[in-house]
């Protein structure tokens, strides 16, 4: 085979976690000997960490500064670029998927893949249309994160299950860090017990739950410190929330921090209250870190966590069953450890990027050789 040229579409791409920071990751990951990677970010923000791992790694960038979704014009300079030798296009999430899928064709793309990161499956009827209609049959593969994204594509969505590829997502190894540290930043006693969370601060991840649950545990454990690292939409509610159950001196909203590594070690039990998830890179980073898991059981979470052995998993929207599930682990240092040590060990063996990144590569390679569309 010849070399590959691979647009990856995405809306933001960061280097924070989430959907987008995988597409980042992936696209700076694709074999040089085998692939030309570009990254198309249509709503760009500057972050120099980015601009500084996307030139290491390579990755021609294409920004398009879109202004608002009604900006049809801010699309043209990368149709343009696809009608230029471009073999695959790789589009992440539902805006994206769209406009891959459509630019994709419009341009005679050989292969157009999109790439779901799961959302809840409900309401939204223009947004199941789309995807069965649109993004299901013209592009060439429809991904999914977990089986029961794939389920719910399937049933709900009624997209074309030949369509659907499953990929696990996959998080690169990560680098030690030093809770102590943190601890001592934060002015949290040694022994104090902690729980906390990493993620955007959006309604998904239901953390008024977690506030709640906080309030039954601190009875018994006095000291117990909650960290929540990471902003969003959702902040100045969760802000009001805490003043509202009384927490101020529990829960610690920290905003983004760039010391995650050490973050999770300085906790005893990590914790995911969502009301719905895919494949959360979260989940798998607390796995990595060696932490016991306590999530509710939404979308892929059962793919990830088995229940009992690298964690506990309880009904979402029951402050009362997370609190029961985080307290036994408090309670059994020796059960929350052994717990932590099966999620690193099932992480490395079955949840890492490079992994994910081999499958995605395969799955380029395959579609491009049936592509009825390619050109030798």
């Amino acid at each position: 085979m010849r070399k590959l040229r691979v647009v990856t579409l995405v809306d933001r791409p960061t280097v924070t976690g989430g959907a987008e920071r995988l597409a980042v990751q992936v696209a700076t990951r694709l074999d040089r000997e085998r692939f030309e990677s570009i990254l198309c970010a249509s709503r760009r923000t500057e972050e120099p960490l980015l601009d500084q791992e996307l030139a290491e790694a390579g990755v021609e960038v294409l920004a398009l500064n879109r202004g608002s979704r009604l900006d049809l014009r801010a699309w043209r300079p990368l149709l343009h670029r696809l009608q230029d030798g471009v073999d695959v296009v790789h589009a992440h999430m539902f805006g994206s998927n769209v406009w891959g899928t459509v630019l994709g064709r419009l341009s005679h793309v050989p292969v157009v893949v999109a790439h779901e990161h799961t959302w809840s499956f409900q309401g939204q009827a223009w947004r199941r249309f789309l995807d069965r209609e649109l993004v299901g049959r013209f592009a060439d593969a429809f991904v999914a994160v977990s089986g029961e994204d794939r389920r719910k594509m399937i049933e709900v969505e009624g997209v074309d299950p030949d369509k659907i590829r499953l990929i696990a997502n996959g998080i690169p190894d990560p680098p030690g860090g030093f809770g102590e540290e943190v601890r001592r930043e934060l002015g949290i006693d040694a022994s104090a017990p902690v729980i906390g969370v990493v993620c955007e601060l959006r309604a998904q991840k239901a953390l008024e739950v977690l506030f709640e649950a906080a309030v039954l545990l601190r009875e018994e454990f006095p000291g117990l410190a909650v960290l929540v690292a990471g902003d969003g939409p959702e902040r100045q509610r969760l802000e009001a929330e805490v003043q509202r159950l009384h927490v101020n001196d529990t829960v610690r909203l920290l905003g983004i921090r760039r010391d995650v590594p050490a973050l999770l070690d300085a906790l005893d039990v990590a914790v995911l209250s969502s009301d719905y998830e895919g494949s959360p890179l979260s989940v798998m980073e607390y796995m990595a870190a060696g932490k016991p898991v306590v999530s509710t059981r939404v979308g892929g979470l059962p793919e990830l966590i088995e229940e009992g052995r690298q964690g506990l998993l309880v009904e979402p929207r029951s402050p009362e069953a997370l609190a029961e599930a985080v307290g036994r682990l408090l309670r059994d240092p020796e059960e929350a450890r052994r717990m932590g040590v099966a999620g690193r060990e099932r992480q490395q063996r079955e949840f890492s990027l490079d992994a994910m990144v081999r499958r995605v590569e395969q799955l380029y390679e395959e579609l491009w050789l049936a592509s009825p569309r390619r050109a030798t």
